[in-house]
């Protein structure tokens, strides 16, 4: 089963939604806002795809954090941050079987399915 992860009003997340109604692809959603998410989907997540790619510094969330929590982040409070600030997680990450996408690409995401 393919599952996407993000969260319901994010802009990327409904095109990564739209893509996968088009192509008739079976999934299902699991919104971070709504359900969380655990630390060690995450540290699974951290080396696969490395921290830095896997956390969103470009969103509001990440700028209204303190400064001194953002100046020395390294893996392990990357995580702590993400589990706390869930908005922080780059969207979509895609899990199809052990296959695995970050972001939303159209021609990663016909290549897998």
């Amino acid at each position: 089963m393919t599952t996407l992860y993000g969260i319901s009003n994010c802009d990327t997340i409904k095109k990564a939604k739209c893509w996968l109604d088009d192509h008739n692809v079976e999934y299902n959603f699991h919104d971070y806002k709504k359900a969380g998410i655990d630390k060690e989907t995450l540290q699974a997540w951290c080396k696969e795809f490395g921290f830095e790619s896997l956390l969103n510094k470009r969103g509001t969330t990440w700028r209204k954090l303190d400064d001194t929590l953002k100046d020395n982040v390294d893996e392990a409070s990357a995580i702590d941050i993400m589990c706390e600030h869930t908005s922080v997680i780059k969207r979509p990450v895609l899990i199809s079987g052990s296959t695995r996408i970050l972001g939303f690409d159209k021609n990663a995401y016909q290549s897998l399915l």
